[in-house]
């Protein structure tokens, strides 16, 4: 027998107005990819909390997203905003975003300084030899006295002067020294050799490109051109206030270092452009993986929910079919991306607009850390969206989480920034509805999880009232009518183990109690399936429904409910 009863008379809600952002396709989005990520205490903790400087996870309200209005930012944040668009203007001006990379260069890999005045070439070849050829002949000749030698040595300097000053200016003069006296050989041949050489010398240093040459070829003067047109995400750069969203995710990710920023964006731009990915928004990569990845409703502050399910590929054809060899796990590679493009497109990146994604990570019957394939595509694809795809996670948040996470986590959460810890919520498999229930309505949230979201008489717009049955009590809901009409309603006690049951109590006196729904227990064993219960029952008569929840046992229990009438 129950200590308390608790006796609620519902008062229909006004319907709930749709939400704002329009319904996301049912394919997917980024950082979702995360078999092995940073991970919690095993615990069935609801949400577990820091403990000293190993912050696991993080608080309901631990986490503020940041303001998407150029006006919130702080000064310095302002200044590296509009630093980083005038580094964008300037790329886009010299179609550094698409233009190839330039050819190697064919110039010499140092090239020395030349000399201010310049190089002039005097080509004294004839000269030399006729000198070199006397010279032989005087071996043969009785040699001539001193003065002789030096009256023909001081003739030829004369000689060598004039060429030089009638040649050069008197600014540009270079003197030409030649050293033959040493490569002359009896008969003179090598002496003309050696000249040669080294005349040919003179001129291929003279050809050396002067500095001024070397730095108009590598930086020749562009022609007037148009800046460049850019997009990203389906936004132009720089053509309306969204850039300014798009910049500052850039911004965020590189701790606002605006250089870093700048590498960040082309680099994800030349990706984009490699990978094709305006190509791959068309490509039909087929279903089989619609289960894997799904968006579904949206949060309680409106971001869209992307729910992974890893649990699918314990199916061993299906992971067979996605990771048996490099094709098909190229193909998932795709598909992933192809995924987290639709997703983000459908987001709004006008400022204050919802431009970030919540991400649901059901670990329950993951295949776990023996799935050599699936980690290291996993790996691969995270590696990417860390890349091509900043601040785009409003929360993660871990279901189901096995023993085994735990483990991985403490290896790396000292690697990871306390912002990025305090995006992850944890919880354990007995905690995972309660846990989703504080961050997504039970209207948004699938059955499948703890919420009422399902195909059938209800929407999304039909409001879903949550009650908390305490231990040992006992909660009646009344739901009054005042007409005949058809009542429908559905209810669930999130992980049951309760006493249920449903009438139909007539205002009118004399009338008897109707019996809807014999009351009887829904065991907890009905979990693993979440049911909803629902009936509808016809009214002829004022009266109202009653609907019981009895919790016998020594845990809270949280009710969900909700009803609606139809005129007969």
């Amino acid at each position: 027998m129950t200590d308390q009863e608790v006796v609620i008379t519902h008062v229909p809600l006004p319907d709930k107005p749709t939400n704002h952002l329009p319904p996301l396709p049912e394919p997917p989005v980024k950082d979702s990819f995360n078999p092995v990520g940073p991970v919690a205490d095993a615990a069935e903790s609801e949400v577990l909390k820091p403990a000293g400087d190993d912050i696991l996870s993080a608080d309901v309200d631990s986490f503020k997203e940041e303001s998407t209005k150029v006006a919130d930012l702080s000064d310095s944040e302002k200044k590296a905003l509009e630093e980083f668009k005038q580094l964008i203007q300037e790329a886009l001006n010299k179609h550094e975003f698409t233009s190839p990379p330039p050819p190697p260069s064919t110039l010499p890999a140092k090239v020395e300084e030349a000399p201010v005045q310049s190089e002039v070439v005097v080509d004294k070849t004839d000269e030399l030899i006729d000198d070199a050829t006397k010279r032989s002949d005087e071996k043969e000749e009785p040699p001539k006295s001193e003065d002789k030698t030096a009256e023909t040595n001081e003739e030829e300097g004369e000689k060598v002067k004039k060429s030089n000053e009638t040649t050069v200016p008197a600014e540009e003069k270079e003197v030409v020294a030649v050293k033959t006296e040493s490569a002359v050989d009896d008969d003179g041949a090598k002496t003309v050799e050696a000249i040669e050489e080294t005349i040919v010398a003179v001129v291929v240093s003279a050809a050396t490109p002067t500095e001024e040459a070397v730095n108009e070829a590598a930086n020749p003067t562009p022609a007037a051109v148009e800046p460049e047109e850019v997009s990203i995400w389906g936004i132009p750069l720089l053509a309306d206030e969204r850039t300014d969203v798009i910049l500052l995710k850039f911004l965020r990710a590189r701790d606002f270092k605006v250089k870093e920023s700048l590498t960040m964006l082309k680099n994800t731009i030349q990706w984009r452009k490699d990978f094709k990915i305006e190509e791959l928004l068309e490509e039909d990569l087929g279903s089989d993986l619609e289960k894997v990845a799904f968006m579904h409703g949206s949060d309680k502050e409106g971001h869209p929910v992307c729910y992974n399910v890893y649990g699918e590929f314990q199916s061993r054809e299906l992971y067979q079919k996605t990771f048996s060899d490099e094709e098909k796990r190229e193909k998932f590679l795709r598909w992933r991306i192809q995924f987290l493009e639709k997703s983000i497109r459908k987001l709004d990146f006008n400022p204050g607009g919802i431009c970030t994604i919540v991400q649901v990570n059901d670990l329950k019957n993951s295949p776990g850390l023996g799935k050599w394939e699936l980690r290291q595509t996993t790996k691969h694809a995270l590696q990417i969206f860390q890349d091509n795809y900043p601040e785009f996670v409003a929360k993660q948040v871990f279901i189901n989480v096995p023993w085994w996470y735990l483990a991985v986590n403490r290896m790396i959460s000292p690697f990871l920034t306390h912002r990025t810890k305090s995006k992850f919520v944890f919880a354990g498999p007995s905690k995972s509805a309660d846990t989703l229930l504080r961050y997504i309505t039970a209207e948004e949230l699938p059955v499948k999880y703890g919420g009422m979201s399902k195909d059938g008489e209800f929407e999304a717009c039909d409001s879903v009232t949550e009650i908390t049955v305490k231990p040992s009590a006992k909660h009646t809901v009344e739901y009054p009518v005042t007409q005949g009409c058809a009542v429908t309603w559905e209810v669930r006690v999130v992980g049951w183990d309760v006493n249920y049951g449903a009438e139909f109590v007539p205002s009118g006196e004399g009338s008897y109690t109707v019996i809807i729904d014999k009351a009887r227990r829904v065991g907890s064993s009905s979990q693993d399936q979440q049911p909803v219960i629902s009936n509808t029952f016809k009214i002829s008569e004022p009266g109202k429904v009653v609907l019981s929840v009895d919790n016998p046992t020594s845990k809270k229990k949280k009710l969900l409910y909700r009803f609606k009438t139809k005129s007969l």
